[in-house]
C-alpha cells in the first residue's frame, strides 16, 4: 500500500492522472516520486508534491490523507485495484473509470465518476456538481458501475447517463438525468427541477419532496415499490411517470406519494 500526503496547502489545480493503482503497480517508491504532475502552470514530480510512504498491508492500493481539495484526475481510467480517500478530493475524481474502487472519506469535487464505465466509487460526503456526468459537447454519459454518495450532490448529475447506477442518500439540485438513455438514478431525499428533462430511457426515484413533475411526462400508475439494484429496493407508493414525451421518451420517473401530496390531482388520470 502507498500513502500520499500532500506536503503543503496546494494553491493552484494539481493534475494528478498518475495517481492510480494501474500505473503504481511495480514501481518502486522512487520510481512513484518521479512520475510527472501539474500544478498549475508548472510541471512537478508526485515527489515534489506528497510524502510517499508504504505500508506494509496489501489493500487498499493507495490512501491520501489530508486535503487534497486542488488535486485533480485521482484514479482517471483505473481498471481494478483501491483507493482511499481521507479527506476531501478535487475535481474529475475516476473520469473514464473501469474496474475497481474509490472510497471517499469526505467530499468530492465536480464531474466525479466523468464518463465512468465501470467499479464503484463511495463518497461519504458530499459530491459537486456533473457527477456522473460528460464534458460540454459530448455526449457519453456514465455507461455502467456504481456511484454511492451519502451526501447531497449538485446540480446536471447523471447527465446523459447510459448505464451503471447512482444512490444518493441526501438531495440533488436541478437537472438531475438530463438526456438520460438508461441505467437507474435513486435520490432518497428532496430533488431540484427539470428532473429527467429529454430523458428517452432509464429510470430515476425520487424518495423525498420534487417541486414539480414536468409537463411532457404523464403518469402512468401507482406502485407500491421500486427495485433499485439486485441489493436494493425503495418502498413507496410511488407515482410512476413516463417521458420524456417531447422526445418519444419510455424513460421512467418514480416520485414518491407521501412526500408529495401536491401530486395527487394527477391521480384522476390512472
Amino acid at each position: 500500500m502507498i500513502v500520499l500526503s500532500p506536503l503543503k496547502k496546494f494553491q493552484f489545480p494539481v493534475i494528478a492522472e498518475c495517481i492510480s493503482p494501474d500505473i503504481f503497480k511495480g514501481k518502486s517508491l522512487a520510481e512513484i516520486a518521479k512520475l510527472e504532475v501539474w500544478e498549475g502552470n508548472k510541471q512537478r514530480t508526485l515527489g515534489d508534491l506528497f510524502k510517499i510512504e508504504e505500508d506494509k498491508a496489501e489493500t487498499p492500493d493507495i490512501v491520501i490523507n489530508g486535503d487534497a481539495s486542488e488535486v485533480r484526475f485521482v484514479g482517471k481510467a483505473m481498471k481494478s485495484g483501491e483507493i482511499v480517500i481521507n479527506g476531501v478530493i478535487g475535481m474529475h475524481l475516476g473520469e473514464k473509470m473501469a474496474g475497481g474502487k474509490i472510497t471517499v472519506n469526505g467530499d468530492a469535487g465536480g464531474w466525479a465518476g466523468a464518463e465512468m464505465k465501470g467499479g464503484l466509487i463511495e463518497i461519504h460526503g458530499n459530491a459537486g456538481d456533473y457527477l456522473a456526468s460528460p464534458y460540454r459537447g459530448s455526449s457519453a454519459g456514465m455507461r455502467g458501475g456504481t456511484i454511492i454518495v451519502d451526501g447531497n450532490v449538485g446540480s446536471d448529475s447523471g447527465v446523459y447517463m447510459r448505464g451503471g447506477v447512482i444512490k444518493i442518500r441526501g438531495s440533488a439540485k436541478q437537472f438531475l438525468g438530463f438526456r438520460m438513455v438508461d441505467g437507474t438514478i435513486y435520490v432518497q431525499k428532496e430533488c431540484g427541477t427539470r428532473v429527467g428533462a429529454c430523458m428517452t430511457g432509464g429510470k430515476i426515484v425520487v424518495g423525498g419532496f420534487l417541486e414539480e413533475v414536468m409537463p411532457t411526462f404523464t403518469i402512468d400508475s401507482i406502485k407500491p415499490k421500486v427495485k433499485i439494484d439486485d441489493a436494493e429496493s425503495a418502498n413507496g407508493p410511488f407515482y410512476v411517470f413516463l417521458g420524456d414525451l417531447a422526445e418519444e421518451g419510455r424513460g421512467k420517473l418514480f416520485v414518491s406519494k407521501p412526500a408529495n401530496p401536491h401530486l395527487s390531482s394527477y391521480e384522476k388520470f390512472l
